[in-house]
């Protein structure tokens, strides 16, 4: 594999202790960078961007990236690789890149939803004390198109939780999206590579670390950006079966007190439900229902892909 990397001339002058990791394959993330840069001057070099393109093959997105780089006052490295690597071994190799004693794991599709976003996350990563923090999610600034609808609807209810609501399941609502590690944790546990496609990896890494180490949400959100159609959606909920499967034998533990899981032991028992399956997904397509009936029927789907995978 052929690996390049770009660092910017602030690189090599600065000395972060705040590491944002940022991983993207196809995605563009140089509106990110343009938010991320307004808050350089407060920062003063105590955070760097470490980018990881995960096989994109777009030489125009490369150099529209290496001119936002260059002309950012945030010191940043472009790491652009020939083949894709996943989304674990990917993170892995970010973390080994950074050079700051905490990483902010933070997807390419993210915007953050206040002016002191990096200078919040900043200011734990200099007391070190916050092993692991997760920030939120939101829909401040998502996309509100009709084709999106459904997927708005579902992470509305699941995703954008409050953190008080967050704090009672602590492992159960992290994801790699806004999430804050301390340097020493994550060496100590790494994010399993034996995880392929999409879902599950962040929350399974989350419970092996939660039995050794505190994990924390704060509010310091940032809004998700790349909602999903119905079908796209239902494509990943379809690679993460295997995931979901390899957390219940690792965790069964935490798994136990899920309602997913809980529903697809229910389903189990449910005569000819791979026929009955494929329905549920239809029914998630159909425009003529309400909204909230479409999101209930998708989740069905899931949870019948969950059901056959235990």
């Amino acid at each position: 594999m052929n690996v390049v990397v770009h660092d910017n001339s602030v690189w090599m002058r600065a000395e972060p202790t705040l590491s944002v990791l940022i991983p993207f394959l196809r995605d563009d993330p140089v509106a990110l960078l343009a938010l991320l840069d307004r808050e350089a001057a407060a920062l003063n070099g105590a955070v760097e961007l470490v980018m990881l393109d995960d096989g994109t093959h777009d030489a125009d997105l490369t150099r529209r990236l290496i001119a936002q780089a260059d002309a950012s006052a945030l010191p940043i490295r472009l790491i652009s690789l020939s083949a894709n690597e996943g989304r674990s071994v990917g993170r892995n190799r970010l973390a080994t890149a950074a050079r700051g004693s905490s990483l902010l794991f933070l997807d390419s599709d993210m915007r953050p939803d206040h002016a002191r976003f990096l200078q919040t996350w900043s200011d734990l990563a200099r007391a070190g004390e916050t092993a692991v923090a997760f920030g939120g999610f939101s829909l401040l600034q998502a996309p509100d198109d009709a084709r999106f609808a459904v997927h708005r609807s579902m992470a509305a209810r699941s995703d954008c939780t409050p953190r008080e609501q967050r704090a009672l399941q602590p492992e159960k609502h992290v994801f790699t999206s806004n999430l804050l590690v301390r340097r020493d944790v994550f060496e100590t546990e790494a994010f399993d590579a034996g995880f392929s496609g999409w879902g599950w990896e962040d929350v399974e890494w989350a419970m092996r670390v939660s039995r050794r180490f505190k994990v924390e949400h704060i509010d310091n959100p940032a809004t998700h950006m790349g909602l999903d159609t119905v079908e796209t959606l239902a494509a990943k909920y379809e690679q993460s079966a295997p995931n979901f499967a390899r957390v219940v034998a690792r965790h069964p533990d935490f798994v136990a007190a899920y309602p997913s899981y809980r529903v697809a032991r229910r389903l189990q028992s449910v005569p000819g439900l791979k026929m009955i399956r494929p329905l549920f997904k239809q029914a998630a397509r159909l425009t003529i229902l309400p909204v909230a009936m479409r999101a209930f029927s998708l989740r069905l789907y899931r949870v019948a892909l969950y059901a056959e995978a235990i």
